[in-house]
């Protein structure tokens, strides 16, 4: 699967989550929700993924962060349960796809009455 046809993928797990349980809880709740979804619909989905910071080709850290989700090792998943996303969420996932090498990220905000409308879509030279 390419990355769009996994990010359609991770959505409508997003939309079945959601519609289950509504807005509310806490993020870890959602991450795992969400990874059982996917993988009930056969993707592969590594939760808390750690991610080593690699400056001028020496690695710095090992952990630098922790992806919330990476899907079919293409996709990186940020998961937030917040009153409104700010743009430094949006800032975080860029350079977590930066830092990671994933073209394809997408941020969910559980916490809204709509589960799409919290959905954004961050790419990286895709």
């Amino acid at each position: 699967m390419i990355e769009n046809e996994i990010s359609h993928e991770i959505i409508r797990a997003a939309i079945q989550v959601h519609k289950t349980v509504g807005p509310g809880l806490l993020e870890h709740v959602y991450e795992k929700l969400l990874a059982y979804e996917l993988h009930k619909a056969g993707l592969s989905c590594l939760t808390q993924v750690a991610i080593p910071v690699i400056y001028e080709g020496n690695r710095i850290t090992e952990i630098g962060f922790r992806a919330d989700m990476i899907v079919n090792d293409k996709v990186l998943v940020e998961i937030k349960s917040v009153e409104c996303l700010a743009p430094v969420h949006h800032k975080q996932v860029h350079t977590y796809l930066k830092l990671s090498d994933i073209r394809l990220g997408l941020l969910i905000n559980f916490n809204q009455e709509i589960v799409t409308q919290g959905v954004k879509r961050i790419a990286n030279n895709l």
